[in-house]
């Protein structure tokens, strides 16, 4: 990304274990429609972005969140010509469920109902989680992130419904889905795969996006992805990543890898300190998002209405610092 002023930093702090970090400026980036095996939660700092999301554009801009549920289909990109700037945190189902069933009377599968979230305080809550974790601040990270969720969850939160897999159509795309998931590598053609399951090409392709929201092919490069991603984790370099999950070779898992986890491939396994030969450590003096002056204003005017007949807010403003060098 060097030149375009777009930079983007995906990492894992070990102290906040089954949560992924991210911080980033994009101007020009496009991310394709993808999913996620953990919940979004995006800050936005400065500028608007728009994702598509449950039928619709949504968009989020200085002072809101964007909220994704995990296996959700969504894209993302700038609603307006700077780009967007934003802090995002990843914690997965089992660390949300863990806070909901603490701290909120929520039962089932907890997620948001709302994409968009207006809240420049939980907007203050996530950059902060991301910067104690910047400085090692295990017992801030910790304690932000469980305030955040929670408020979240208490401002939009909700039961996730569970998928419907009860008509005919959508057991065929759960068994077409089974198949490509198995022969990832080799995968049949659309239609050996709707002869296999008694139907025609345009059938499964309907039932399978009506139940998965993005087409069979999509959905394949989508878990290409996501599985590529767990290799990494564990040590595997991206050239043999590629192969594994049926990448012709290198330069397609990264095309495909940075448009739909923002980050070329071996830059994110070198954050994850996963890198072949590297110590899990993390990286040095990283740079941090500042808010934009109109978040910083309607933090204020917040702060303002939120004064009572002694002069004190009931909410503790955020703090944010410099950037480091």
């Amino acid at each position: 990304m060097a030149g375009s002023g777009e930079r983007a930093r995906h990492w894992r702090y070990a102290e906040l274990p089954g949560v992924d970090l991210l911080r980033a400026r994009y101007i020009r980036k496009n991310f394709v429609r993808h999913t996620h095996e953990n919940f979004v939660i995006a800050a936005i700092a400065d500028g608007v972005e728009v994702f598509h999301y449950r039928g619709a554009d949504r968009y989020a801009g200085a002072g809101a969140l964007a909220l994704v549920n995990p296996d959700t289909p969504h894209t993302g990109r700038a609603g307006v010509p700077e780009g967007w700037r934003y802090g995002a945190v990843y914690p997965s189902p089992e660390v949300v469920a863990e806070i909901a069933a603490e701290t909120t009377t929520l039962r089932g599968a907890p997620g948001f109902v709302r994409p968009v979230v207006d809240d420049p305080y939980s907007v203050g809550l996530v950059h902060q989680i991301l910067r104690a974790a910047d400085e090692g601040n295990a017992l801030a990270a910790d304690t932000l992130l469980r305030v955040a969720v929670t408020r979240l969850l208490r401002l939009n939160g909700g039961t996730l419904p569970q998928r419907e897999v009860h008509t005919a159509g959508a057991r065929i795309a759960a068994r077409a889905r089974a198949v490509l998931e198995e022969r990832m590598t080799e995968p049949p053609t659309l239609e050996r795969l709707a002869a296999d399951f008694g139907t025609s090409p345009f059938a499964l392709l309907r039932a399978f996006r009506d139940t998965y929201g993005m087409p069979p092919h999509a959905w394949l490069t989508d878990a290409r992805v996501r599985r590529a991603r767990h290799l990494l984790d564990a040590g595997t370099t991206p050239a043999e990543a590629a192969v594994a999950v049926g990448f012709t070779d290198q330069p397609h898992l990264n095309r495909h890898f940075t448009r739909i986890v923002g980050v070329p491939p071996g830059s994110y396994q070198r954050e994850h300190g996963n890198a072949p030969g590297r110590k899990n450590v993390q990286d040095a003096a990283p740079e941090l998002l500042v808010p934009s002056e109109a978040w910083q204003n309607r933090q204020q005017q917040h702060r303002h209405t939120s004064t009572g007949s002694t002069g004190r807010t009931g909410l503790t403003p955020p703090s944010y610092g410099t950037p480091s060098a």
